[in-house]
């Protein structure tokens, strides 16, 4: 069984049902796979609910996809590993979103966990395996 941890762009097409990552969603979890979204991708789609012109619809949209999806958490693991991450990146002169970093701590927390996202600011972070389901 493999995790997977979609970030908020792909968790934005999977409610949606764009791109083919609803699809993909569907098939992995076939296959007996874990996806889900962590807690700040999904303060980040309530943001993307809130801010948008057709809020009540997407709120609607976004309440029945989310049972569909594991929603893991942050925790203390994640905040050390989230230590870890950032200072490495500022060792390296690689800025990042401090949201990403948030979402890679949680996927090395989880253990044996994909990010599935189309950002390349991910790749920068050694050793988290990364996939794109975005076609």
């Amino acid at each position: 069984m493999k995790r997977y941890l979609l970030d908020t762009g792909i968790a934005g097409h999977y409610v949606a049902k764009r791109r083919g990552v609803f699809q993909r969603v569907c098939d992995e979890a076939l296959r007996g796979n874990r996806i889900g979204i962590c807690s700040p991708v999904l303060g980040e789609l309530w943001d993307g609910v809130e801010y948008s012109a057709t809020r009540d619809r997407n709120a609607k949209r976004l309440r029945i996809m989310l049972p569909k999806l594991l929603v893991w958490p942050y925790e203390k693991t994640a905040a050390e590993m989230y230590g870890k991450i950032s200072a490495e990146l500022r060792r390296i002169g690689r800025p990042m979103q401090q949201i990403d970093i948030q979402i890679a701590a949680i996927a090395f927390a989880l253990g044996n966990c994909t990010v599935v996202t189309a950002d390349s600011d991910f790749s920068a972070i050694d050793g988290l395996p990364v996939e794109n389901w975005a076609v």
